[in-house]
């Protein structure tokens, strides 16, 4: 729940993500930047392997934001075992009615991503979480498109970068996948805030 000070509501938003080779940590960062940029939103950065030993500090936050690289049409294993451990907040019900959004990386245009994303989204229907779209018009589908396009893979549910599979993480994601999560994490903080208000209006 937000803080209430007289100047506004205060909003925490989480970060958990799992990265096996640095392409998604960079996708992380760049959601992490621009919710810390959102005047009265904070950031718990965490990784899935950090995550479950701070269920008290998630239980704090507003929103939740998951990413991990799509490995196999799916999420990857390390990040599958903390949504697995997740259990124990389903049980409680501790994550009800906090908002949720996710991001995703692949090698591929595609690579499935599409799959990882409906998982983030099912498991926050599973813990009674509002999913929080990317909110932003599929880019380069027409022929004065540009690859520098924001949402230039053209995705609707989350976040999505692709990350050539012969170059590491000091070249890839591209620069327009990072604008692209960048502005993920302004809406996510900003529809926390916008909530905040309206419990504090209520």
């Amino acid at each position: 729940m937000p803080d209430i000070s007289p100047s506004g509501p205060e909003v925490l938003v989480a970060i958990v993500f799992h990265s096996g080779y640095g392409h998604t940590a960079r996708q992380a960062e760049a959601v992490r930047r621009c919710a810390e940029k959102v005047a009265g939103a904070s950031v718990l950065y965490l990784t899935s392997e950090e995550a479950p030993k701070r269920w008290d500090d998630l239980a704090q936050a507003d929103a939740i934001i998951f990413g991990a690289p799509t490995y196999m049409g799916s999420a990857s294993g390390q990040f599958k075992a903390f949504m697995d451990a997740t259990s124990k907040v389903f049980a409680s019900g501790a994550w009800r009615d906090k908002l949720a959004a996710g991001f995703t990386n692949s090698a591929s245009r595609s690579g499935d991503k599409l799959a990882t994303l409906l998982q983030f989204a099912i498991l926050a229907g599973q813990l009674g979480m509002h999913w929080v779209n990317l909110g932003i018009p599929p880019g380069n589908n027409q022929s004065n498109g540009s690859e520098e396009d924001l949402n230039r893979l053209g995705v609707f549910l989350g976040a999505a970068a692709q990350s050539n599979a012969d170059e590491g993480p000091d070249k890839a994601p591209p620069p327009a996948d990072l604008l692209t999560a960048e502005r993920l994490g302004e809406r996510v903080a900003k529809v926390a805030l916008q909530m905040a208000r309206g419990r504090m209006a209520a």
